[in-house]
């Protein structure tokens, strides 16, 4: 087990979900939450919150923001004080931080990175900027001892989710590998079925929800859901 002085919840504001988007017919407030994890080898933040955007993504989404530096002063910390990053993927809501953090290396999957140089993705600015520096990943990766990257492939192709091993238990940071905590509770619960021999027809999961129970998770923690999974 690796010293983890501990987890953070960082809320880095909120943004509406159009009703074209929740499949529910009306629109959504939804949370945009970071997470810091202090580390003996240093502080390592996943995802950086909303990014400014052009006038179009603006009034479709409506973002309210909490600038980075506000956020990271309720914990008594400034941008200068985040050594690593990490972010579950790049969409502007996840890497709006990430200019600020210039020459600090920033963990991706590497078809991640590519899909969001290639354009029509994100936006841009937030992602190739002076200072960027990537540390391009090609699946599952141990990135500090004790703090590893799990390729969770659903809402893009490239997303990653975060394991880090506590003296209490793991904690996974699931980013938007679900929109809810309810939504991981739902696949968690069809995998134990399926393990248990219930037949089939059974609900289709992701293929690494097994890995990530593999890993006995103690707490789930999302990017859009403060809500809580743990095991039942």
């Amino acid at each position: 087990m690796v010293t983890i002085e501990g987890i953070t919840r960082l809320c880095l504001g909120t943004f509406v979900r159009p009703a074209a988007e929740t499949g529910t017919g009306a629109p959504r407030v939804e949370i945009v939450l970071a997470y810091v994890v202090r580390h003996r080898a240093g502080v390592l933040l996943f995802d950086t919150g909303i990014g400014d955007a052009d006038p179009e993504t603006e009034a479709w989404y409506r973002p309210a923001r909490t600038s980075l530096p506000d956020a990271l002063q309720t914990l008594g910390l400034a941008v200068a004080d985040i050594d690593l990053v990490a972010n579950c993927h790049l969409h502007f809501d996840h890497c709006g931080g990430n200019p600020l953090l210039a020459g600090r290396p920033v963990f991706c999957q590497r078809s991640e990175l590519a899909a969001a140089l290639a354009g029509d993705y994100t936006v841009p600015r937030l992602v190739d900027h002076p200072g960027a520096t990537y540390e391009e990943l090609d699946g599952e990766a141990e990135i500090l001892p004790g703090v590893l990257v799990v390729p969770t492939p659903g809402h893009v192709a490239g997303h990653q989710s975060l394991v880090v091993r506590c003296d209490d238990g793991t904690v996974v940071l699931a980013g938007q590998s679900h929109e809810h905590a309810s939504d991981f509770s739902a696949d968690a619960l069809t995998l134990g079925a399926r393990r248990a021999g219930t037949a089939e027809p059974l609900p289709v999961g992701p293929d690494w929800m097994e890995r990530l129970l593999e890993l006995d998770p103690r707490r789930v923690l999302f990017a859009h859901d403060p809500a809580v999974w743990e095991p039942p």
